[in-house]
């Protein structure tokens, strides 16, 4: 399926990880992909988002307040616990690297992008919405899968955070859904 994949939409699959590791979160959520849709500043289906009021800062701070940001370092700080020290303590006494999770031979399983291997996985609703836009690119006769297609793929979800932020900003899946189609359409034909 990715092979299918414009440059803007695999930047997108890109940014998304880098979004969640900023966000120190364990996954990949719909959210995140969201996050990195956004981060596609040129794409015109991206633009369908901002031009309503959606851009990424405003959509990253909806998630930290859903999520938090998993800095427990500056939590931990305010009540006198220094992470780097404990890191140092514990790498100590157990070795370089004690606190980076799984070892050789012990990687989560999964393939490509879905791989866990030092990577954050996918959630079942992101692997879902990569699905959707496939299916979404196959119900407009696109050769390809493009931003539009992922968010489309976010929309038809629908359940998921990013469908959540969107909602929050008081946008209409409907509506959204008409102006990414025009714009998909328009990329084809222009």
């Amino acid at each position: 399926m990715f092979e299918r994949f414009t440059v803007a939409a695999r930047g997108t699959v890109v940014q998304a990880r880098e979004e969640a590791a900023a966000l120190r979160h364990d996954h990949v959520g719909t959210e995140h992909l969201l996050l990195g849709m956004l981060g596609q500043a040129d794409d015109p289906s991206a633009q369908v988002l901002v031009d309503a009021g959606l851009d990424l800062a405003t959509a990253r701070a909806a998630v930290v307040r859903l999520l938090g940001s998993g800095d427990d370092a500056q939590a931990l700080a305010s009540i006198g616990v220094d992470l780097d020290a404990v890191r140092e303590a514990v790498e100590a006494a157990f070795g370089e690297g004690a606190l980076d999770g799984p070892g050789k031979g012990e990687e989560r399983r999964g393939r490509g992008w879905f791989k866990a291997g030092g990577r954050s996985p996918f959630t079942p609703r992101a692997k879902k919405t990569l699905e959707l836009s496939l299916r979404e690119s196959i119900r407009l006769g696109s050769g390809h899968i493009a931003v539009g297609h992922l968010l489309l793929g976010v929309l038809r979800e629908g359940q998921g955070l990013g469908a959540r932020v969107i909602a929050d900003h008081g946008l209409d899946f409907a509506a959204v859904r008409r102006a990414v189609e025009a714009r998909l359409t328009e990329s084809a034909t222009g």
